[in-house]
This record gives C-alpha cells, structure tokens and sequence, in this order.
C-alpha cells in the first residue's frame, strides 16, 4: 500500500524526491543541492534535521571555549575579637600583551578592594568602608628579576613612597604572591555591630588607569586588559563568647 509520506509534497515538492536530492547533493553534487535549497524554503526544517543525522557538515568535536584570565577559587571571612579578616585565593593568567608590556620594563598595577556593606531591609546595603591594597609588579632587566611593591594607597610610577617590597626570580613566583590573600585585615571590631547584618564586596582588577597614557589609549575596547574578577559574600555572625 503506498504511504503517505511518500506522496506528501512540500512546496509542489514531493519527499521522496527532496531525499533523493539531499542524498545525490550530501556526497557528489553542491551546487545541485544549494539551489534546490533555495527553491524550497519550506522544506529547511527537514534539511536541518537530515543533517543533524547525517552529521557530515558538523565538526566533530565542539570549540573550547577560553579559560577567563582570572578566577577566584576561595574567599573566605573570618570575624574575631581581632576585627573582621579576609583570605583569597585566585587564578590569574596574564594575557600575553601584558606580559609582553611586563617585560619592556613597563610596570603593571593591580587593585584589591573589599567593601564592608551593611544589611538594611529598607534600602540597598550601605557602604560602611572600603579597603584597599595596591600592587605594582615590575620586571628588572639589569638584574632579571621581579619586584613586587605593596602599599594601602596608590603606588607611583616610578614606585617611591611607603611600600611593601619583594623579589622574585620568575614572574610565576611573583604572580604567585599576588593571587593569594592570607587574613587580610578590613574592618576593625569597633566597626562592626554585633546585630547587624553585614556583606562583603570583594573585588580584583588589572588597573589600566595607571598606565602611561599610550597605553592607556591602546588598551581602550581591548579585552586582553580586562582582567578582573570579584565576589560577594556574607560576614559570619559574631561568634559567642
């Protein structure tokens, strides 16, 4: 008995010759194929679905897509009789223009800061403070190695001033350094109240700003200097004494 199928017509278009052209097209004749496409719009579904099965014009194997250059793996808040503490530990892979930038001599700054909000069921959280640590990496020629400065405030460029400083031989020990926090003071205790409700706004970026100005004017709509990464979280209650 003959089917249904077979005699049903798509745009004066009968399947069984819409699949015998498909076949024909899919292994020797393109060009056939793509007008018959054209011709017969209303028979793309079906062609979609032929080759879904087919597989023949799908890669194999679906693009990677591209690890982000930083991620934070673990941010954790301790609050104690000390004041309220924060430790982080990051991934960060710098892009190679900025390696590149790194090792002209040119030094690159990077920005931590960690907003103390408290909770309020009327309004959005209120920013009690903000703290902050910068971070100036530079490359020695001369000496081939790699220094590190930081400082609560912003660093000069030419990196004078109130600093904390470190050495490194490689860069991945100087990046290292820079992508781990180990109870890093916020907030004192006469900051906190202990009924209050209080969040955390963690924040990590690669700041361009501090840049000589070419720089800053090539890295405008570049997104190989946008390296940032950030997190909210919330502040443990006070432990019982």
């Amino acid at each position: 008995m003959p089917s249904t199928l077979v005699s049903r017509t798509i745009d004066g278009v009968t399947l069984k010759d819409f699949f015998s052209r498909c076949c024909r097209s899919l292994t020797a004749d393109a060009a056939a194929w793509y007008s018959f496409w054209c011709a017969t719009p209303g028979a793309h579904a079906v062609v979609l679905a032929l080759l879904l099965l087919v597989g023949g014009l799908l890669p194999s194997t679906a693009v990677r897509a591209e690890s982000p250059p930083a991620e934070l793996s673990a941010l954790e808040l301790e609050r104690s009789d000390e004041g309220l503490f924060l430790s982080a530990t990051m991934k960060i892979e710098l892009p190679a223009v900025v390696e590149d930038v790194l090792r002209k001599g040119i030094p690159v700054f990077f920005v931590a800061e960690a907003d103390l909000r408290r909770g309020r069921w009327y309004w959005y959280d209120k920013r009690i403070q903000t703290t902050a640590r910068h971070m100036r990496l530079a490359y020695q020629p001369l000496l081939r190695r790699w220094r590190l400065q930081v400082a609560p405030h912003p660093i000069g460029n030419n990196g004078l001033g109130v600093t904390l400083s470190q050495s490194f031989e490689t860069l991945a020990d100087a990046l290292a350094s820079i992508q781990r926090f180990s109870r890093w003071k916020i907030a004192d205790v006469a900051d906190l109240d202990p009924d209050a409700r209080y969040n955390v706004d963690f924040q990590f970026r690669l700041d361009v700003s501090q840049l000589p100005r070419p720089f800053q004017i090539g890295a405008l709509g570049q997104t190989e200097w946008n390296l940032s990464v950030g997190r909210n979280q919330k502040v443990p209650a006070e432990t019982s004494r």
